[in-house]
Formats: C-alpha cells, structure tokens, sequence
C-alpha cells in the first residue's frame, strides 16, 4: 500500500511538471531565433530546470561565438550527493547556478546517461580540466541573477521564493511584472540566454514570435524531446508569461547591470 501511495504522489508530480501546455495557433511568424543546442529529453524525469538553465547557458555562449553543449545528466548525479534535495531531484534555475559553481559540469558526449559514473576530468582542445575548472569558463560566479515578480513583497529587493522546489533558499530579485516581461524581451532580442520557469514546468527562452493576430509570444525550447508539433520548441504567450512566471534567469549583462 505505502508503495502504491509513493508512486502515485511521483506520478502526479511528474505530471505537473510535464503538464505546461498552452494553446497553441497554427501559424507563428517569427521575429527572433537565437542560436541553440539539439533540443534534449527529460525523459521521465522531473530535471526540467536542469535541462532549461543549461539550455539558456548554451545559447548565451553561442550568442559569444563559443559553442558548448553541456550534460543534464552530470548535475542530476551530483544531486545525490546533495542531502537536502528531494527525491524528486526538483529544482530551479538558480539551484543549478548552485551545484555548477560546487561540482562543476561536463560536456554532454562526456556524459549521456544518469547511471554513468561522473567524469572526474574534461578533456578539451588537448588540454585536462576538472569539471570546476571548466565550469568557471562556462559559468562564472555571479554571472547571472535571478529574478521573480510577487506584488506581494517589496520590489527592488531579494525575496524568498517559499516552494519546495526552492530547496536551497536562493533569493530572487523582485520587480514588477511590465518590468520582468521588458527585461525578458530585451535580453531575448539581444540574442541572450534566458530560463523560464512557472510553478509547474521550465523551458529557455530562444526566440521571439507574433500569430497571425499580432499576438506576441515567447518561443521556448522545450525539454521534451523533438517528436512533438513544433519540433521541440513551444510558444508562451506574452499574457501566459504574465500569468504564470514564476522565475526568470539571465546574464547581468543581459538585465542591463555592468
């Protein structure tokens, strides 16, 4: 019976986190596409904001002229080193900010399956590094800030986001929402690197499109594999971004700090 019960509470939160759909017009024209890794597969797992937060890292370096193409499936394993991480393995954005400036992070054909063991060595363009060594050239401390929009709390200050998946009890930078929605646009259009995330499912932000009405909608690069409509992206809505953010992760660069 217990069994049964685990299972089922895993199910449904497995379902919240892949049930982030929205309505969707047959036909986007797009104003933006930045550049961007293979769309990736979660499989079953619950990883998205790994897999949405190395996405926007990817296109950010890509938007340099440096492509890297980093591995998911490294940081889920070092979360099992990680005693205060759910079973779930869920997280945010700004958690995986966290575990790559402790662990470090690989290249994704140096680790493609979670039961592999982790690389103790990165091996690139005839030189050895750690994952901490590399990791300070894909990401470095303070590189990106995280931000939130709750009018319930004082804006233009650092405020908890009280989830469970805010495991590690990051701080998110607070501002109003037209603010959030300008400083995504923005960072998007200057071809930065940006992770989404609601309370139920993230994606990195690539590009930008209208519908045929002139509706504006964000294009996401999604984490759910390529065998779906749109090939592994999906659109939200400037009005479904309004409504559902719940965090959004970006260069300072890209928020418009020195």
């Amino acid at each position: 019976m217990h069994a049964m019960i685990r299972f089922l509470y895993l199910l449904i939160a497995f379902l919240f986190c892949i049930g982030c759909s929205h309505r969707e017009p047959e036909h986007f024209t797009h104003e933006v596409l930045n550049r961007m890794t293979p769309v990736k597969n979660q499989g079953e797992s619950q990883t998205c904001w790994i897999y949405a937060m190395l996405a926007a890292i990817e296109t950010e370096h890509l938007s340099w002229g440096d492509s890297v193409n980093l591995s998911p499936y490294y940081i889920e394993k070092k979360m099992e080193e990680e005693s205060q991480a759910p079973e779930s393995k869920r997280g945010m954005g700004k958690t995986l900010i966290n575990l790559i400036q402790k662990y470090g992070i690989v290249g994704y054909d140096a680790m493609r399956k979670v039961e592999t063991p982790a690389p103790r060595w990165v091996f690139m363009l005839g030189a050895t590094y750690t994952p901490q060594e590399f990791a300070r050239s894909v990401c470095a401390p303070d590189e990106y800030i995280a931000l939130t929009s709750n009018d319930e709390e004082p804006y233009n200050q650092e405020v908890d986001i009280d989830l469970p998946d805010n495991w590690m009890h990051d701080r998110f930078y607070n501002i109003p929402m037209d603010s959030l929605l300008a400083k995504t646009e923005r960072a998007v259009r200057q071809h930065h690197g940006v992770c989404w995330e609601s309370e139920r499912h993230a994606m990195a932000i690539v590009g930008i499109a209208h519908d045929d009405k002139g509706q504006k909608y964000f294009i996401m690069k999604n984490s759910w594999g390529t065998d779906r409509p749109y090939q592994g992206l999906d659109y939200l809505s400037f009005e479904d971004f309004r409504e559902e953010t719940l965090a959004v992760e970006m260069t300072k660069k890209a928020y418009g700090l020195p």
